[in-house]
């Protein structure tokens, strides 16, 4: 089913299984998949939520209490797609379709969420933010035709795209024009910036794994560091608090 998901969307689906660990659940709905959107922070969806006045950060805290575990954390094993996140999935195909792009990016992943507005995170969007389908539809079209501020601003020719859009598009183009690592930005993100926007969660009991990494990292030769495992297991988190303690000041002078 992965086969034409773009990077950021790869991202979103490994998100939302950690979230769904992380609130205790045992399956992963369209809530986690939500929450995973919310995480990447850098797709095209998030740039939609954010024209249309959605607070992210009060979204996520909305979607934890709607569905939050009393339970104890998952397990870090298989977790399954419900029904309703399979057909979400499935839809984005659909969406893609609609925009005749070849990848499936996070845009066609939230217009899938709303299509079937009888799942979770549709009704959370809809009732708690009042974003609806059609909402987010229009505002990606203009995003397309290069009529929001921010396009027209970057961009000298953004409306010559036309229908067309693929994970590059957009947001993510506009910004890498004027990043200084082009390359990288289309795949991944800068953990570091975040950190120091204060948008990382503080990561808890990782201290050991995430000092063994910046010793390698802080080697002459052989300073590849590799995290292995399964998702879920805090891969991420490593990363994101090497971020931290690299803003904070708390590694050496090579970092």
């Amino acid at each position: 089913m992965e086969g034409n998901f773009s990077n950021r969307v790869r991202d979103v689906i490994s998100y939302s299984r950690e979230e769904a660990v992380r609130l205790g659940h045992d399956y992963i709905g369209t809530e986690h998949l939500l929450l995973g959107i919310i995480r990447e922070g850098d797709g095209i969806a998030v740039k939609i939520l954010r024209n249309l006045g959605c607070d992210l950060l009060e979204l996520k805290e909305s979607v934890e209490d709607t569905v939050r575990s009393t339970g104890d954390a998952a397990s870090v094993g298989n977790i399954p797609l419900t029904k309703q996140a399979e057909k979400v999935l499935k839809i984005t195909y659909l969406e893609a379709k609609l925009y005749k792009s070849d990848v499936i990016g996070t845009e066609h992943l939230l217009l899938s969420l709303l299509r079937d507005d009888e799942n979770i995170a549709a009704q959370i969007l809809q009732q708690g933010f009042s974003i609806t389908y059609d909402a987010v539809r229009n505002e990606l079209d203009s995003i397309i035709s290069g009529k929001t501020s921010s396009s027209s601003s970057s961009s000298s020719g953004g409306g010559g795209s036309g229908g067309r859009l693929s994970s590059g598009y957009g947001q993510e183009s506009s910004e890498s024009e004027q990043s200084k690592t082009p390359v990288l930005d289309n795949f991944g993100r800068d953990l570091t910036e975040l950190a120091e926007e204060d948008e990382l969660d503080p990561i808890v009991g990782r201290e050991e794994e995430i000092e063994r990494v910046a010793q390698v990292l802080s080697r002459r030769k052989k300073n590849n560091p590799v995290l292995i495992g399964e998702p879920g297991v805090g891969k991420t988190a490593i990363a994101e608090g090497l971020a931290m303690r690299i803003v904070e000041r708390k590694v050496s002078r090579v970092l």
